[in-house]
């Protein structure tokens, strides 16, 4: 019979071993932060009905919000405020625990690699001997050494082991452990057990479980998604064409552009982003931007388009999709744009969430022939690469 588990995950240290601006577990890697990374192998194990989150105050919001992006079935998903040490904040997760939960699961937020697997060896052995945790064994040659770093002693390596997590328990053990001990310093919740006379079992834990402490550890984390997630990639074409009319101000790729005429539209008629919107949505395959911002609806009357690209590139990135490059072409006869492009590239590019290089845009006439040519209108072709899964490492923090 399958017993019902919650999972606690301790995620509201600071982390200041990363020399971070922001606490750890909320840096990304491929766009997404260590944190969801650690969650979600948990919401693939169908023995675990809730999942509470431990997060300093200022961060309960934030990962509301990100836990939104998560698919979790039916479960139940608890984000509550962390107190100033990790025993604080397993007491607090542990309240949200219901007692129909017979045993708990605590996991690491900033150990971004823990595998369905390894949970459940955990959850197995939790339930036959009541504790366990998942460690490795000690495997170098450890010394002993004084202030002045000169060595004293050689210690034996038979028997010892590197605790990680996920540690599992019975819900009644660790409650009588919390009850007794969670005012003492302890590093982990194994070591509030042994305070209790609560004996666990070692779980043989996995190498690439690595716990983030220093920024050589989020290469290695990003180096390990790389290898073991393939690249994907979409490729996506977008046209717009807009009239020229007088009465309206000239908008190309988010920059006002001196021209007696503008564009027609119903928004600012910015035809650089409308068709650069197109060629991502085409490539994600979410259809268009005229479903998406319909030219009926009074809210995007005038609207900005760099507006609506940069909530195109939230939109897939919901999807797991991100933009890795653009080739823009800008079909126009006059006025000329060549010293507009540099501009224009950097207001794409942040709404695109990438780097200037990554946006190719180029001008280009028709030699006076057809309406570009007439000066009637101004067309854009637009063609975008998305990418998703093992995207290259980006070590930008949320904000």
């Amino acid at each position: 019979m399958e017993i019902s588990a919650a999972a606690i995950i301790a995620a509201a240290g600071s982390g200041t071993r990363m020399g971070e601006a922001v606490p750890k577990q909320f840096l990304e890697i491929n766009q997404r932060p260590l944190l969801l990374f650690a969650i979600e192998p948990f919401t693939r194990c169908a023995f675990i009905d809730t999942i509470i989150v431990v997060v300093p105050p200022a961060w309960v919001d934030q990962t509301t919000r990100w836990l939104a992006t998560l698919s979790t079935g039916d479960r139940t998903m608890i984000v509550i405020s962390g107190g100033s040490r990790r025993q604080d904040s397993v007491r607090g997760g542990l309240a949200q625990v219901s007692p129909n939960h017979e045993v708990v699961i605590i996991h690491d937020g900033a150990r971004p690699l823990v595998t369905p697997a390894l949970i459940t060896r955990c959850y197995d052995a939790a339930r036959r001997h009541g504790a366990a945790i998942a460690a490795l064994p000690v495997t170098d040659t450890l010394k002993q050494a004084d202030s002045g770093g000169t060595i004293r002693a050689t210690i034996e390596r038979a028997g010892l082991w590197r605790a990680q997590t996920p540690q599992a328990m019975q819900t009644a053990l660790l409650r009588q452990a919390v009850a007794r001990y969670s005012d003492d310093e302890v590093t982990d919740e194994a070591a509030m057990l042994e305070k209790a006379g609560i004996k666990a079992v070692v779980v043989t834990g996995e190498s690439t479980n690595i716990k983030v402490t220093y920024p050589e550890d989020l290469t290695m984390v990003g180096a390990i998604l790389a290898q073991s997630s393939p690249v994907h990639q979409r490729i996506g074409h977008g046209f717009d064409v807009h009239a020229l009319v007088s009465g309206r101000k000239l908008i190309l790729g988010g920059v006002e552009v001196a021209h007696h005429l503008g564009l027609a539209g119903h928004s600012d008629a910015d035809v650089v982003c409308h068709a650069l919107i197109d060629a991502i949505l085409g490539a994600a395959g979410e259809g268009d931007i005229g479903t998406l911002f319909p030219d009926h609806d009074p809210a995007y009357k005038d609207a900005d388009s760099r507006e609506l690209l940069a909530r195109v590139v939230d939109i897939v990135q919901e999807k797991r999709w991100r933009v890795a490059n653009a080739d823009i072409t800008i079909v126009c006869q006059a006025p000329r744009l060549g010293m507009h492009i540099p501009e224009m590239r950097r207001l794409i590019a942040a709404a695109c969430r990438v780097a200037p290089s990554s946006v190719n845009l180029k001008a280009t006439t028709t030699e006076r022939l057809g309406y570009t040519g007439r000066e009637e209108g101004i067309a854009c072709h637009a063609v975008v690469m998305i990418e998703s899964a093992a995207a290259p490492l980006n070590r930008k923090a949320y904000e």
